[in-house]
């Protein structure tokens, strides 16, 4: 006897759902995905052997060639804060977008008074700003008058940087979560071609806030890649 001829065909598998997810996923990366913005300031820094990474939380200044010095702070809730303080410290006035549009810069060269306009210009501007519509001549650095705007940042966004750390430390304490972030770690980068005696001057205003430990960022000896090979 025969056997009948089976009336189904190859197993089809319908793609549409999961062609419909995906488009998901893209659009929901896009509207939420937030860029980071272009440093202010690209430095070669010195090579070196050493291989321990910079953390994520850090208190960032950077030196370069022409001995401008840039400040950074990788927390942007101790970076609104500082703003503020220093706001209030200098008598420059911000608005409440200024101050959230500066969390997202990763750090800037300028004098305070030249930052609201800094902040507001767009991001390819800001290479370009001239005197008396944001300087370009580095956060202002003198060891001897009072105009020493880098120890204050260096102060006040230490300081704010250290009370998050310590309020997120706190919160995962009472809630029982793991918490691995590291306290946060200054740092001086600079060009290889930076004359000593800039960096001393920048050594000498953390150690005139009593702050006696950083990191040298240096880069990796065969590569690029950024690293924190010692501690002052």
């Amino acid at each position: 006897m025969s056997k009948k001829p089976s009336k189904g065909g190859a197993p089809a598998l319908d793609m549409t759902p999961m062609v419909d997810l995906a488009f998901l996923l893209v659009t929901f990366f896009m509207l939420t995905a937030s860029f980071r913005m272009a440093e202010p300031v690209v430095v070669d820094p010195p090579s070196s052997i050493g291989e321990v990474a910079l953390p994520d939380n850090h208190i960032l200044v950077t030196i370069d060639n022409n001995g401008r010095v840039f400040f950074g702070i990788s927390n942007s809730s101790a970076k609104m804060n500082a703003l503020r303080e220093m706001a209030t410290k200098y008598k420059v006035p911000f608005t409440e977008q200024q101050i959230v549009k500066f969390s997202g810069l990763p750090s800037f060269g300028v004098d305070l008074r030249d930052l609201p306009a800094y902040i507001d210009a767009k991001e390819e501007a800001r290479k370009n700003l001239k005197p008396g519509g944001g300087r370009k001549t580095g956060v202002p650095l003198d060891t001897i008058t009072p105009n020493n705007q880098l120890k204050d940042w260096i102060a006040i966004g230490g300081r704010e940087a250290i009370k998050m750390y310590n309020e997120a430390k706190s919160q995962a304490e009472a809630t029982g979560a793991d918490f691995k972030a590291e306290k946060p770690r200054y740092a001086i980068k600079c060009d290889a071609k930076t004359k000593y005696i800039y960096v001393k001057d920048v050594i000498k205003t953390f150690t005139d806030l009593k702050i006696y430990q950083f990191n040298l960022i240096t880069s990796l000896e065969g590569g690029g890649t950024v690293i924190n090979p010692s501690k002052k």
